[in-house]
């Protein structure tokens, strides 16, 4: 591989969301910011969208791990089960230790007694969903129906959803009109512009340990942002070939050629995503 080639201790463009590499684009912090000042004020249900690889999963591991204490945050990453599972789930979140036979019922009942006692102590409980867009009807109900338990000052629990913009559509579906009704916050995560783009990538290349001048000409940053539309996990496959084909023709660094023999290679991949690259091309 190319990390000793060029200076770095690891991979500095993996695809697996890592909080060791986040980084603050405008978007992100935005967002976060939102998302604490929903969650201090009490809300009972807050939505994050955005498309595919914009980092929905980093920021919510991000916002978990930034929430002061004595928040107790569930984390719910495969919402796709039925009712009876996800409450199932979150009762494991909970630490209720109640088995997966449990039925709905009792579930419900054990969930709203651990509520309560947590109130009483003072503590709020913060869930987010990721990947939401998944959720079926019958789910997105019961978290619905979860929420309506507070007290005479506040919600017992906040819920975060984090989805993709079909997540916008399945709530505009007039049968979910009530939740839909109850969702205080909404931040939709955009794209990076050219100068975030270029400290994205120099800040990954600082946390793998890079330390030795640019390694990306300013072409090359350019062409990046371009051909992956300010997506930052397009950017790390981009990146990542890029540093690869850079390797291979044993340059100093990265340059706009070899960004576009990286576009070029992915294309041979189709999916929607890789749409914004065929200007490399016209």
């Amino acid at each position: 591989m190319y990390l000793k080639y060029f200076g770095l201790a690891e991979l500095p463009f993996g695809l697996t969301p890592d909080t060791a590499f986040a980084f603050g684009t405008r978007a992100h912090q935005e967002a976060l910011n939102t998302l604490l000042l929903a969650t201090d004020g009490g809300e009972g249900f807050i939505q994050v969208s955005g498309e595919v690889g914009t980092g929905k999963t980093l920021l919510c591991r991000t916002f978990l791990a930034t929430l002061p204490a004595p928040a107790l945050t569930c984390y719910l990453p495969h919402p796709n089960h039925t009712p009876r599972t996800l409450l199932w789930a979150l009762s494991q979140e909970l630490g209720l230790g109640l088995p997966a036979s449990s039925n709905e019922f009792t579930l419900q009942r054990r969930i709203h007694d651990a509520l309560l006692a947590l109130a009483a102590e003072g503590r709020r409980v913060v869930v987010c969903v990721d990947e939401a867009q998944g959720l079926r009807t019958a789910n997105l109900e019961a978290l619905r129906l979860l929420s309506n338990l507070e007290t005479e000052k506040r919600k017992l629990m906040q819920l975060v959803l984090f989805g993709q913009p079909e997540l916008d559509r399945r709530l505009a579906a007039a049968d979910l009109r009530q939740l839909r009704q109850r969702i205080a916050f909404r931040h939709a995560l955009a794209p990076m512009d050219d100068d975030e783009v270029a400290r994205y990538v120099a800040h990954r290349l600082r946390v793998a340990g890079h330390r030795d001048g640019e390694l990306f000409s300013r072409a090359a940053l350019a062409a990046l942002q371009r051909a992956s539309g300010g997506i930052p996990r397009v950017i790390n496959i981009l990146a990542h070939k890029a540093l690869l084909a850079a390797f291979g023709a044993g340059a100093d660094g990265v340059e706009r050629s070899h960004v576009r023999q990286a576009a070029r290679d992915t294309l041979q991949r189709p999916a929607p995503l890789f749409a914004p690259w065929r200007w490399l091309f016209g």
